[in-house]
């Protein structure tokens, strides 16, 4: 079954963050470990699915009967710097499948097009008050003030390279496309993270403006990560878009890299340079995300 084309952005707190002493369901799905980071996305899949499979499609997918969904990382995966420190493992992240798709419902009703919002609450049987109400609801159910997961369908976000040193970068192409084990991966401390983002988010802002598209992204992107443990770590994982590229390419690939030249061109007032180097990852991503239509 093919994955969700779908990309992350993962924060792994250490389980302290999350309670002296932790719940105990949490800590036995720590202990457990049952899912690996392909398991995740079609555990998400079939959430999803299930909750649109009745009759009267559901607002939001069930939480677990059992044990919360939890990726764990040891700190001893995430490259650190001397000045960097990540743990005390296990580093934990859970996927909050169900407030996630509460923010999703929430963000859809106030941006969505009118007639495709009557759809939707038409399909879903409720006065849209009531729709926000539980999806409010299960907003706090999040294990903390925010989110551990971000994600973005058929593309990477630009701004997402900036946190990441490009050549620590985890390549597993395994058998083929549809090899469950094919990965590309990045995997950076938090204070790592939040130092190259600020960065990132003055040097583009001080470019193009605050109100910039990257610059919005940067911003957000900054907020987000300053709410979690300072020890904990950062992945930016492909997911599924590994599906949609062949093994030359990924090989090949320095979105990374050139992201980073990009804002050293910035830093340098290269403005040739910057375009350059923008157009050839606007071509890259821009093939990608072309695909979606053919969906």
């Amino acid at each position: 079954m093919l994955r969700p084309f779908v990309a992350y952005l993962r924060v792994y707190e250490p389980l302290v963050a999350f309670g002296e002493p932790p719940d105990e369901r949490l800590s036995r799905a720590v202990e457990e470990a049952a899912l690996t980071r392909p398991d995740a996305s079609e555990r998400e899949m079939l959430m999803w699915l299930k909750s649109q499979a009745g009759e009267q499609p559901r607002m939001l997918p069930k939480e677990p009967s059992s044990l919360p969904d939890v990726l764990v990382l040891d700190p001893a995966e995430v490259p650190t710097e001397a000045s960097a420190e990540v743990g005390p493992g296990p580093l934990v992240c859970p996927l909050e499948i169900r407030p996630r798709s509460a923010a999703a419902l929430v963000g859809f009703l106030g941006e969505a097009h009118p007639a495709l919002k009557g759809v939707v609450v038409d399909a879903l049987g409720a006065p849209e008050d009531r729709i926000k109400s539980r999806a409010n609801s299960a907003l706090r159910d999040l294990h903390g003030t925010s989110m551990h997961v971000l994600s973005t369908t058929w593309t990477v976000p630009l701004p997402w390279f900036s946190l990441v040193d490009p050549r620590q970068f985890r390549l597993e192409l395994g058998s083929g496309r549809a090899d469950p084990k094919r990965e590309l991966s990045w995997r950076v401390p938090m204070t790592d993270a939040l130092r190259r983002v600020g960065e990132a988010e003055e040097l583009v802002g001080n470019a193009l403006g605050e109100d910039a598209g990257p610059v919005q992204i940067l911003s957000e992107t900054h907020r987000w990560l300053a709410n979690f443990h300072p020890a904990s770590a950062v992945e930016l994982d492909y997911g599924g878009l590994v599906q949609l590229v062949d093994d030359l390419t990924l090989e090949s690939d320095t979105s990374a890299d050139e992201v980073h030249m990009l804002l050293e061109a910035l830093r340098n007032g290269d403005v040739d340079e910057v375009g350059e180097i923008f157009q050839t990852l606007r071509d890259y991503w821009g093939e990608l995300a072309a695909r979606e239509r053919f969906n």
